[in-house]
């Protein structure tokens, strides 16, 4: 059994899905579970229309509803000739039922993240429904299932977490009797419920997330993320034109990656089938004949210094300095204590005897938080930030990396805020302005992952000055072999004899050569702030 899950510009449109039809039936030998995003671009809409709705604008709510009830409908039609009284049916029923959710959340001006949650679930009802129902006139023998029958969650509400032993008998109960009849089930992603049966969701980006939580808890083969790219890059290619795919990669640097920013994966795709050793390819579903990404728990080793490059915006850097009379051991407690609270989950670190600056995302920085650490220090918080992430295996082992890093970006003309090395050996990351972002990555990616010209450039170039240099041996050796048997012959009229090569007056000897490389080796403390 194997999942394969199809993100939002995989299912946007009609010549979308017929795509991703071939290639579920490509797969139909290994009994697939399909999990699908909305439609591209619906989650913002359905967002917007709780804004609206909130605010007391009904009428732009109900005007881009009707767009989106035209837009399903049309794909629907499209790709379901026969039958489509039966879809439109099911299309026509959730708008309404969407269009009764919005007017009552316009009636009381007020959008909680449970109303969220329930708005944001349409978006996977219609995909799911529509897609399930393209297979079935293909010839596929799909189903479709509610995902929110299946996937058992907390109630914490826009990005809750998932009950893995309730799911797993949800999931059997609702899946077993399918597959054992050899269906394909067609489920939406990213949408979940309580044990009570509240519609909740796995935060934005969640369908891996599903898909990832779907094949650990029904132990698949393998997981399959279908997406518009051709795998996992080297970088970021809006960023960067020559970033190139990542063949495979490590449990470990894809959910770093993932963590700081690479777009491609959810942050938590990747725990369910880390804890239950299952691959996950990443996979262009616009280009069948590519290989893709694949991730598993250990990767060859590559033969670049890194992995990737990754860079993760909207981000505020905190700096926190302890105000006279408060031990150090408390100021830092109260901070924590403080974070703890309010709920901040905070990406870096560094931390001083009387200092300590954090990051985290902007949008998820309560000023309640801002406010309380003012109580107890001097607080100064600065937006527009970034984290730029550097990945790859026992980079901490191998002297000079981080010097080749600082030196690189401060060549770019970049300023370095804040420096961090984790506890994990695996990556080392720095805060920049998030203006400086793309200077920055492709100063980096262009010393660190040369193109395949400027590679065969240098090793051919290497290769001459190895042969050079072994001519000029082999020259100096003949050289002083003759002079050798010249001088013994004058003194002895013999070859043999220890003789010792002359030089000609104001000879010097050649300066022996030697490389720059290991000059540059600087150990960075961990945490230490620039």
């Amino acid at each position: 059994m194997i999942i394969m899950k199809f993100g939002g510009t995989s299912v946007e449109n009609a010549a979308a899905i017929e795509q991703v039809a071939e290639i579920v039936r490509s797969r139909q030998k290994d009994s697939p579970i399909v999990v699908v995003s909305a439609f591209a671009k619906v989650t913002d809409q359905l967002v917007l229309m709780g804004q609206q709705a909130a605010s007391g604008d009904c009428e732009s709510c109900l005007q881009l509803l009707q767009a989106i009830r035209a837009r399903h409908l049309e794909t629907a039609e499209a790709l379901v000739e026969t039958g489509f009284s039966k879809i439109s049916k099911r299309v026509e029923s959730i708008t309404a039922d969407l269009e009764h959710f919005v007017r009552g959340v316009a009636a009381v001006r007020e959008l909680s993240p449970r109303s969220s949650d329930c708005l944001l679930s349409f978006g996977e009802l219609l995909s799911s429904e529509i897609v399930a129902a393209a297979l079935a006139v293909r010839g596929l023998d799909s189903v479709w299932v509610d995902a929110r029958e299946c996937i058992v969650t907390d109630a914490m509400h826009t990005r809750a977490r998932p009950l893995f032993e309730a799911t797993k008998e949800h999931l059997q109960a609702k899946l077993g009797p399918v597959l054992v009849k050899s269906r394909i089930p067609v489920m939406g992603g990213f949408i979940a419920a309580t044990q009570e049966g509240i519609p909740t969701t796995l935060g934005r980006g969640g369908s891996d997330f599903s898909a990832a939580i779907v094949g650990a808890a029904l132990t698949a083969e393998r997981i399959e993320i279908w997406t518009d790219v051709e795998g996992m890059m080297t970088t970021d290619p809006r960023l960067c034109a020559e970033a190139r795919t990542i063949r495979q990669i490590s449990f470990n640097e894809a959910a770093e990656l993932a963590y700081f920013g690479a777009k491609v994966l959810h942050p938590a795709t990747l725990l369910p089938a880390i804890e239950q050793n299952i691959p996950v390819y990443v996979l262009n579903s616009r280009n069948l004949k590519s290989k893709g990404t694949r991730i598993t728990a250990h990767a060859p080793r590559s033969r670049d210094i890194f992995r990737a490059i990754t860079a993760k915006t909207g981000v505020s850097m905190v700096n926190v300095v302890a105000s006279r009379g408060l031990m150090v051991h408390n100021f830092l407690r109260s901070v924590f204590e403080a974070l703890d609270r309010h709920g901040c989950p905070v990406d870096l670190v560094a931390i001083s005897e009387v200092s300590l600056s954090f990051t985290m995302e902007s949008k998820r920085l309560p000023e309640t938080l801002l406010a309380e650490l003012e109580e107890i220090a001097d607080v100064t918080c600065e937006d527009q930030q970034a984290i730029v992430c550097l990945v790859g295996e026992d980079i901490h082992g191998k002297p000079g990396i981080a010097a080749n890093v600082f030196t690189t970006v401060a060549k770019a003309g970049v300023n370095v805020r804040m420096i961090s090395q984790g506890a994990s050996e695996i990556n080392i990351s720095f805060v920049i302005k998030e203006g400086d972002v793309p200077q920055a990555v492709r100063h980096l990616h262009r010393h660190f992952f040369p193109s395949h010209s400027a590679q065969v450039g240098r090793t051919a170039a290497a290769g001459e000055v190895r042969r050079a240099r072994s001519a000029t041996r082999d020259r100096n050796a003949n050289g002083s072999r003759s002079k050798s048997e010249k001088i013994g012959r004058n003194r002895s009229g013999s070859a043999s004899g220890g003789a010792r090569v002359s030089r000609a007056p104001g000879e010097h000897p050649r300066p022996r050569q030697v490389s720059a490389a290991p000059l540059l080796n600087v150990k960075l403390a961990s945490g230490s702030r620039g």
